[in-house]
């Protein structure tokens, strides 16, 4: 069934997730122009979105993430991957960990370097700005575990300065992360932006409504087929049609709409309107290789993991809105050089006071842990040289996409992951935790040597959910899907702003990151100076 009289606006945006929720308060604060945004999922007014310590709950709720497989990676055993993906309000900064970092100045200036100007990180510096303005990452350092100080004494040891704030300087150093909450609760774009834009009358947000495919006029973008429920809709745009469904719905969408490699297309049955061939492909991610220990002091496990601690921190929580509950378990970490003489940090460390090693299967429940006292290490390589890729799997708009990690392709990925590992054993062994630590419950003391390492790698990494790139911003449509104002190479009325226009991954987490490149297509697509003054900043 279709609806009749379309609706019709000057900018309509493609999910309000991390980047859709600052685009559609940046697009209609000035009060000009009518914006619509579409959102395939409903409201994030849920407790287990709003208190921090609930992603845990949002890891497998199919009312709110996408839960998609990966296809079966080779390099890794033959694993499905589980990638989940916010279809909520707020999109995956509704379900993520709260990490709040930039990662390094030297990304954005290779952003720059691949042909892309106006990206360097004298370029976007002042949008990180105006981001931390409003989401500007909460400093728990009072209130992580106090492991914490272990992790940060053994890093010390290594050689790796303490830092106070991870977002500031040149980024290197470990410390505390600073966390996306605020008074408490998690502090996403949808609270930071979105609250702000719905208080306008030119403004409109419709939630379960699952965009089919755009509409073209010849090559020119003039609006957005969607769904909701059973009836199908017509939203038109008269000055942009705007991409912020992420790095993996937004190369599915456009592939669904005939623009990607031709002969994918052909294969679903779809014509061709754009042969693009870099949709779907190039997708960078960061993967991810922990260790867990047994340890010899209390930690998280023995407050989440009995009645009386449950009923303690929830106490606290209610009461005064911190304690545990409050934060995310990815308490400590930091950017390091994993060996001498390298030119810039290459890993990304995470400290997690709590362990969950014997959990059932297909769960991830942060409330109930280890019996045991327990806490993790891990290291992720910072820039990844493998290369995967998504693509749609059937022309139907609502079956998912097949994603093809390719984690590991290459010889300089394994040697960085082997090192990551490496670093892992040395952090354990330095003054600050190997008083602490009991055992080595994974790998286990048992695996040493290159190819005992390699094989728990293959067994047991896994992706940090950090997936980008899959409509990548490069001078051309042979190399990438839209230019350096973000438009789509070959096609009018179109822009894409969101995580899959990343040139490269960033050393660390990319949420804030996408909220500063959404900062910036807003002054791009409204043509406005980047030191123009902004409502709320």
């Amino acid at each position: 069934m279709v609806a009749s009289e379309p609706i019709t606006a000057d900018y309509v945006i493609v999910g309000a997730g991390t980047a859709g929720c600052v685009l559609a308060d940046r697009l209609s604060e000035d009060g000009s122009a009518q914006v619509v945004l579409l959102e395939a999922g409903g409201s994030d007014l849920r407790l287990r979105i709003r208190m921090p310590i609930g992603y845990g709950m949002s890891f497998y709720d199919p009312r709110i993430n996408w839960m998609y497989r990966a296809q079966p990676d080779a390099v890794l055993n033959g694993r499905q991957g589980y990638w989940p993906r916010g279809r909520v309000v707020g999109g995956s900064g509704s379900i993520n960990a709260m990490v709040h970092v930039r990662g390094l100045p030297s990304d954005y200036d290779d952003w720059a370097a691949a042909g892309n100007p106006g990206w360097a990180w004298r370029d976007v510096a002042s949008y990180f700005d105006r981001a931390l303005s409003r989401v500007p990452g909460k400093d728990v350092s009072r209130q992580v575990h106090a492991l914490c100080r272990n992790f940060v004494a053994a890093g010390e040891a290594l050689g790796f300065a303490h830092r106070a704030n991870l977002n500031s300087g040149d980024g290197e150093g470990i410390g505390t992360y600073p966390i996306a909450t605020r008074g408490g609760f998690r502090w996403s774009s949808a609270r930071a932006y979105l609250a702000h834009a719905r208080s306008r009358s030119n403004f409109r947000l419709i939630k379960h409504a699952m965009a089919m495919r755009i509409l073209f006029d010849g090559r020119r973008a003039v609006g957005i087929e969607y769904r909701t429920g059973q009836a199908t809709h017509v939203l038109r745009a008269r000055r942009e049609v705007i991409l912020a469904a992420g790095s993996i719905e937004t190369p599915k969408l456009l592939q669904l709409s005939g623009i990607g490699p031709a002969a994918l297309l052909k294969r679903h049955g779809i014509v061709p309107l754009l042969d693009s061939p870099s949709v779907g492909r190039h997708m960078q991610d960061h993967l991810c290789i922990d260790h867990l220990y047994r340890a010899r002091v209390p930690t998280l496990n023995q407050v989440f993991g009995t009645w009386s601690g449950k009923i303690a921190v929830a106490l606290r929580y209610a009461l005064t809105l911190g304690g545990p509950l409050s934060l995310s378990v990815n308490q400590a970490g930091g950017f390091v050089r994993s060996r001498a003489g390298l030119a810039r940090p290459d890993m990304q460390l995470y400290f997690s006071p709590l362990s969950y090693t014997r959990t059932p299967a297909g769960t991830r429940p942060l409330m109930r842990p280890d019996p045991f006292p327990g806490f993790l290490l891990s290291a992720q390589p910072c820039r990844p040289t493998s290369r995967g890729h998504i693509e749609i799997a059937s022309p139907d708009p609502m079956a998912a996409p097949a994603i093809h990690p390719n984690s590991l392709a290459t010889s300089d990925d394994i040697e960085a992951l082997l090192g990551g590992a490496a670093l892992l054993r040395r952090l354990a062994a330095a003054p600050g935790l190997r008083d602490v630590i009991e055992i080595e419950l994974a790998p286990g003391g048992h695996i040493d040597g290159r190819d005992a390492m390699l094989a728990d790698i293959r067994a047991r990494a896994g992706t940090v959910f950090h997936p980008v790139s899959t409509a990548r911003m490069a001078p051309d449509i042979a190399t990438g899907v839209v230019d350096a104002r973000l438009r789509a190479h070959g096609l009018d009325a179109l822009r894409i702003a969101d995580a899959s226009v990343f040139p490269y991954v960033t050393s660390g987490n990319t949420n804030l990151p996408t909220i500063m490149l959404a900062e910036k297509a807003a002054d791009l697509i409204l043509d406005r100076e980047p030191s123009a003054s902004v409502e709320g900043v």
